[in-house]
């Protein structure tokens, strides 16, 4: 079952592997489910079901013109869910942008036949920068984005947006050149639009009234160099805000900790998913 169709008509690419309790996972911006391979395999090997689905306007997926706001995409996630049959014990797990889609769709949908919730670098519950938010990142640097990804959107994400998500400096690096290849190519496969929309989307949604919908364990993990969502205001304040929230730092790990820190983010998942 690689695709599945939305209720709004939109093909949803998914990757579904191993048998066993679901964990579906959402992947951050701008790149797609490849991105989850490496704790999807750990998973699907341990004997869960991992799921993984490029989100509308990504990777594989439709690129439809409207619907790149949070309650489409919870829809989405709701859709993925029902069409898999992921919806009895199910753990949502969300990266980067993907936290958004855990938030909405845990308190558009009550989270109903979830189990259990992980947030990982993820900008939940409130990225930007106002007089009640004051650790926010301030418009100026959305605005940024913005103008690099319209003006060249290749050089832009390979050469700015990219190394600081992994934390490359000017004498060290913790990925290869490949992986920073890899990654603009993958961002390249989504739409200007969706790409455009959903960084609106994610820098200007507060999720702050959403926390109160996490009633289930929630592992939180955020890297304490993350430039590109910084801890204060997103997995700390997070954190805060969650009930049965369990926060681990990760030292010095940039925003793509998901791949600098690999192992360790595997084995927190499965140690969580254990528990």
């Amino acid at each position: 079952m690689p695709y599945i169709k939305t209720r709004d008509g939109t093909d949803l690419y998914v990757k579904d592997w191993g048998s066993g309790r679901p964990v579906v996972l959402m992947h951050g911006w701008p790149l797609s489910a490849d991105s989850w391979d490496a704790q999807a395999m750990a998973l699907a090997d341990a004997g869960f079901r991992a799921i993984a689905y490029d989100r509308r306007g990504f990777g594989r997926s439709g690129q439809p013109w409207n619907g790149y706001e949070y309650d489409t995409l919870a829809d989405d996630l709701a859709d993925v869910l029902n069409e898999t049959g992921a919806k009895d014990d199910a753990t949502i797990v969300g990266f980067s942008m993907g936290g958004g889609e855990v938030a909405r769709y845990m308190s558009r949908y009550d989270g109903k036949g979830v189990i259990a919730a992980g947030l990982v670098s993820s900008v939940v519950p409130f990225m930007l920068k106002t007089d009640d938010n004051p650790d926010g990142t301030p418009q100026s640097t959305f605005d940024q984005i913005t103008d690099g990804l319209k003006k060249d959107r290749a050089h832009f994400l390979r050469h700015s947006f990219f190394p600081q998500f992994y934390g490359v400096g000017y004498i060290t690096s913790p990925v290869s050149d490949e992986v920073l290849d890899w990654s603009t190519s993958v961002a390249m496969m989504a739409g200007l639009k969706p790409t455009l929309a959903c960084a609106q989307a994610f820098s200007h949604t507060d999720f702050r009234p959403d926390l109160p919908a996490f009633r289930v364990p929630t592992l939180i993990i955020h890297g304490t160099a993350d430039k590109t969502v910084p801890i204060d205001a997103a997995g700390r304040a997070a954190a805060r805000g969650i009930g049965q929230s369990q926060l681990v730092e990760y030292d010095g790990a940039p925003h793509g900790l998901n791949v600098t820190e690999s192992d360790r983010l595997t084995s927190d998942l499965l140690a969580f998913l254990g528990r």
